[in-house]
C-alpha cells in the first residue's frame, strides 16, 4: 500500500484562487471598465483586464502583430479603472512583459504583464479593491437554490 500524504490546505488554496480568478472576470466583464492612456498624445484606449494581483495586473489589447507597437520591457502605463461611468481611479504601472494571444475565435491581442507602481499615492484605494477580490473568493458561497440561511 502507497501512502499518501493529502495538502488539504494546498487544495483550499487552490479553489480559492480559481473562484477568485472566476468572480475577476466576472467583476471586469460586467462591472469595472478599465482605460489605458498607451501613447504619447494622450489618447485613451479601452483595454481588458484578465487578471489582477496585489502586485500587479493582466490585460490585453486588441493586435495586428504589422501595424501597432509592442510596449517595451519596463515601459510606464498610466490607467485609468473606471468604477463608474465618470469616475475612476488612476494607476502606474510598469510593463514587465508582453506576449501575444490568440482567443479561440481567432482573435489576437498583445497581453501585458505588469506591476502597480505602489508609491503612487491612489494604489492605497485600489489595494483595498484587490484585498475585497481575494476575501470574496475566500468567504463567499455560491447560490445553489438551498432555502439554507446562514447566521454569523
Amino acid at each position: 500500500m502507497t501512502s499518501k500524504v493529502l495538502d488539504f490546505q494546498g487544495k483550499r488554496q487552490q479553489a480559492i484562487e480559481e473562484k477568485r480568478r472566476s468572480f475577476e472576470r466576472i467583476v471586469f466583464q460586467n462591472f469595472l471598465g478599465a482605460y489605458a492612456v498607451i501613447d504619447q498624445d494622450g489618447t485613451i484606449y479601452p483595454v481588458t483586464l484578465v487578471d489582477v494581483s496585489k502586485t500587479g495586473c493582466l490585460f490585453q489589447v486588441p493586435w495586428n502583430p504589422k501595424a501597432d507597437k509592442k510596449f517595451a520591457e519596463g515601459t510606464e502605463v498610466g490607467m485609468r479603472m473606471y468604477f463608474t461611468s465618470a469616475s475612476y481611479i488612476p494607476v502606474s504601472l510598469e510593463v514587465k512583459y508582453g506576449k501575444e494571444y490568440v482567443n479561440e475565435h481567432g482573435d489576437t491581442y498583445m497581453q501585458y504583464g505588469c506591476e502597480f507602481d505602489q508609491s503612487f499615492q491612489s494604489f492605497e484605494a485600489l489595494k483595498h479593491f484587490i484585498e475585497f477580490l481575494y476575501k470574496f473568493a475566500e468567504h463567499s458561497v455560491i447560490d445553489r437554490g438551498e432555502v439554507k440561511t446562514y447566521f454569523y
